[in-house]
C-alpha cells in the first residue's frame, strides 16, 4: 500500500467538517466558541520576560533534544510529580509540542511486522486524532476500542482476542481523557501494563491534561511501572506546558521513557524534527520549575466543574468529568444537537462522532457532544445555561 493510499479512508478533521455543518447557517444570536481545548486562563506574567531575555537565542540552532537545563528541569518534575527518577540525558527529550511526539515516537518505536503479521496500534475511541494518522503513518492496523459509559469511558484492552494482542506493538491511552475526562486509576494502569508485558507491547501514555484535576491527583503511567517493577521501556509518557500553563502557542512538551526508546525518538528528531527554540526552552525551563501558576489555575477549573455540576444537576447520563476540562454531554445525535444550538443560540460546541470511528455500524461519540470550558468563568456559565435551555429544558 502506498503512503497516499494509507490515508486514503481516514475521516476528515474534526474542525472543517464542523464548519461545513454551521457556517452555511446564521447563528441564532452572539457567537460563543465552545469548541477548541485551546486554554484562556492567563499564563505566568514572566514567560515573556524570560523569551526576551533570551533573544538572541533565536540566532542560534537550538539542542535538538532540548538543552541540559531544561531536560533537568523536566527530569526534576517527574520526580517531584510522579516519584520517579529519570536521567535527563538518556531518557528525556524536549517536544515542540506533544502532538509531534505522540506522533514521531510511532515512526521511531513501531515495527512493521510483530510476530510475523502487520502490526497493530491501539487507540480509544473516541480519540486524539494523530493516534490513527500515526498508526497509519508506519502501515499499521489501527484497532479502535470502544470508551464509552459501560467501561468508564477508558478503553477495556484487556477484552480483546489474545491473537490480536500478539500482534499489537502499541496501546495510546489519554489519562485524564480526551473528550470524558476520565482518570485511569492505579488499578487501570496495573492492568493495562500487565497486559502489555505479558503480549510485549508498549504504552503511550498521553498525560496532556493530568495537571487539571478536581479530586486527588492522577495517577501516571510511569510510577505504576516503576512500582510494578516493568520493563522500563514499557511505558513511554508525553506532557505538555499547552493544558497545564496555559501556554498552548509555545508548543512546548516533553517525551520521556526508557533509554532505548528515547534514544530512538533522538535519533529520529536528529533527521526529521524541530527543536524547539533556544528562548522557548528558556522559558520552559522555568515554567517546568513552577507550581505556584498551576495550582492557581487548577483553582480556576475546579471553580468551573461545580458550576458545570450546579447546571447539569439531575441531567439523566450526565457524568462529572474528573479531570480535564470539557464537558462530554449525552444527546439523542450530536450533530442535530450541535446546530439545533448554533442555529438558536450562536453557541459552538463539537459533535462527539467528529472525535471517534465509526466500527462495525457503531460511533461511539455519536450520543455526545463536547464543551470546552476554557472561557472566563462568566461567559462559559452564560453559555451553559443556553446549552441546557436549548437541549434539555
Amino acid at each position: 500500500m502506498t503512503f497516499p493510499e494509507r490515508f486514503s479512508n481516514l475521516p476528515e478533521y474534526a474542525f472543517p467538517r464542523l464548519r461545513s455543518l454551521l457556517d452555511v447557517h446564521a447563528p441564532g444570536g452572539e457567537v460563543m466558541h465552545m469548541t477548541i481545548g485551546e486554554p484562556k486562563h492567563a499564563f505566568p506574567s514572566w514567560v515573556a520576560g524570560i523569551i526576551a531575555e533570551n533573544a538572541e537565542g533565536f540566532g542560534k540552532y537550538p539542542p535538538n533534544e532540548g538543552s541540559p537545563e531544561l531536560r533537568a528541569a523536566i527530569s526534576g518534575w517527574i520526580a517531584r510529580r510522579f516519584g520517579v527518577t529519570t536521567d535527563p540525558d538518556t531518557q528525556v527529550m524536549a517536544l515542540n509540542g506533544t502532538r509531534e511526539g505522540l506522533f514521531n515516537a510511532a515512526l521511531a518505536l513501531c515495527p512493521e511486522q510483530v510476530r510475523g503479521a502487520r502490526a497493530v496500534i491501539l487507540m480509544p475511541n473516541p480519540f486524539y486524532q494523530v493516534y490513527a494518522v500515526a498508526a497509519l503513518a508506519v502501515g499499521a492496523e489501527p484497532v479502535y476500542v470502544p470508551a464509552g459509559p459501560e467501561t468508564g469511558f477508558l478503553p477495556d484492552y484487556g477484552a480483546l482476542e489474545a491473537d490480536l494482542l500478539d500482534r499489537v506493538a502499541i496501546a495510546y491511552l489519554c489519562s485524564p481523557s480526551n473528550p470524558q475526562g476520565a482518570v485511569a486509576s492505579e488499578g487501570y494502569w496495573r492492568d493495562l501494563i500487565g497486559l502489555a508485558e505479558k503480549h510485549d507491547f508498549q504504552i503511550f501514555a498521553d498525560e496532556c491534561y493530568a495537571e487539571i484535576y478536581r479530586g486527588a491527583a492522577p495517577v501516571g503511567a510511569l510510577q505504576v511501572a516503576q512500582d510494578m517493577g516493568a520493563d522500563p521501556e514499557r511505558v513511554v509518557i508525553f506532557h505538555s506546558l499547552s493544558k497545564r500553563s496555559n501556554l498552548p502557542g509555545l508548543r512546548s512538551g516533553f517525551v520521556a521513557g526508557g533509554p532505548h526508546s528515547i534514544a530512538r525518538v533522538k535519533q529520529l528528531r536528529n533527521y526529521a524534527g524541530a527543536p524547539l527554540p533556544l528562548p522557548l526552552q528558556c522559558a520552559s525551563e522555568r515554567v517546568w520549575s513552577d507550581e505556584a501558576h498551576v495550582e492557581e489555575n487548577r483553582a480556576l477549573y475546579r471553580e468551573k466543574f461545580e458550576i458545570a455540576d450546579e447546571i447539569f444537576a439531575g441531567l439523566p447520563g450526565y457524568v462529572p468529568p474528573q479531570a480535564g476540562f470539557f464537558l462530554w454531554l449525552p444527546v439523542a445525535d450530536g450533530e442535530a444537537a450541535a446546530l439545533k444550538l448554533w442555529q438558536e443560540t450562536g453557541v459552538r460546541v463539537l459533535p462527539g462522532a467528529y472525535l471517534a470511528r465509526e466500527v462495525d455500524g457503531y460511533n461511539p461519540g455519536a450520543g455526545f457532544i463536547r464543551v470546552a470550558m476554557v472561557a472566563p468563568k462568566r461567559e462559559m456559565q452564560r453559555g451553559l445555561i443556553m446549552l441546557r435551555d436549548c437541549l434539555y429544558g
